[in-house]
């Protein structure tokens, strides 16, 4: 996987930093996230019965910046109709939240109904605020366990991030480990750094330096594509039960 400029990461991040308590804001409210899942793009109308796939996630997935139908998720669920495929996209992004925000939050989304897939997204913020590894990965953990717990049990995709360069070479390699390792001891899929080939590249940000604009939102979705594309089609061709 190729891995963005670490000098010009270093300095979006530092500026990202010292604009994240404004444009993060603090972990969200119960009413902030039954909006983002009423607003989600329902996709096109079609009889025939739809699962879902879920993005559970931080202000990358929620669109910070962007209108709902140019964060990722909405790109996916594009992607999904001009393929036919069944499936409906649900945004669960909330801007601001940590891995501790993503546990709390992750039963109360899996009773909105059954889950095909979970990609999961977290981690950022817990960077951003140099928050301890340990932590994140215990959070991980868990969000993993009571995902994969759930019946049916859905297919679960870990996305990569990275943390902020400035905060140490080590902590940064630290951090970056965390979601493969993760991925690997829990059997589930690992989608390398979401960010890949959008973060450090001006035009593709927004201006703090941080949040993908439309157009690097929709290379933010191709990243996704690439891992989440085969399984749908592999799911989509799995004949219903009687």
């Amino acid at each position: 996987m190729v891995r963005p400029n670490r000098a010009t990461i270093t300095r979006r991040w530092m500026t990202a930093l010292a604009l994240v308590a404004v444009a993060c804001g603090n972990e969200p409210r119960s009413d902030a996230v039954r909006d983002g899942i009423k607003n989600s793009p329902p996709g096109v109308a079609t009889a025939e019965v739809r699962q879902t796939v879920m993005f559970l996630g931080t202000s990358l997935t929620a669109g910070y910046g962007l209108s709902p139908d140019e964060a990722f998720p909405a790109r996916i669920q594009t992607r999904i109709d001009s393929l036919g495929l069944p499936f409906r996209v649900v945004n669960a992004g909330v801007s601001g939240e940590t891995s501790a925000g993503a546990l709390r939050r992750i039963d109360w989304l899996a009773q909105q109904g059954p889950l095909a897939v979970l990609v999961v997204e977290t981690g950022a913020n817990d960077g951003l605020r140099g928050q301890s590894v340990d932590s994140l990965r215990s959070n991980l953990r868990r969000v993993l366990t009571r995902a994969l717990a759930l019946d049916p049990r859905p297919v679960v995709i870990v996305a990569g991030m990275e943390a902020p360069p400035n905060l140490g070479q080590r902590y940064a390699s630290e951090f970056r480990t965390v979601f493969p390792e993760i991925a690997d001891e829990f059997k589930v899929i690992y989608l390398p750094f979401l960010l890949n080939g959008v973060a450090g590249t001006d035009r593709l940000n927004q201006r703090d330096g941080i949040h993908p604009t439309a157009e690097g939102a929709m290379q933010v979705a191709e990243n996704v594509w690439q891992t989440l594309g085969p399984i749908l089609d592999s799911i989509a061709r799995v004949p219903a039960n009687p």
